[in-house]
């Protein structure tokens, strides 16, 4: 039985694994977990996952998520007005 994992790059170059897979172009708190929109302020760290890699072994299949962090300006438009 192959193992699955799931880890997510951050820009700062630290890593974590996630429980979950990741859409591409979905937005991310600082702890990996999925946001809903609209977002309640601007003032949070958001992450977007911009790409995702995987590999495979005899054992495992890995997953990678690249994130990238959402700059203030475009986050004014996902929170609520």
């Amino acid at each position: 039985m192959k193992e699955h994992l799931r880890i997510l790059h951050y820009p700062d170059g630290g890593t974590q694994e996630s429980a979950r897979a990741v859409r591409p172009g979905a937005l991310l708190d600082v702890n990996g977990n999925p946001l809903g929109l609209p977002l309640p302020t601007m003032r949070m760290l958001v992450y977007r996952a911009w790409k995702v890699s995987s590999e495979s072994t005899r054992n495992e299949e890995i997953t990678h998520y690249w994130l990238e962090q959402v700059p203030p300006g475009e986050l004014r438009d996902y929170v609520e007005r």
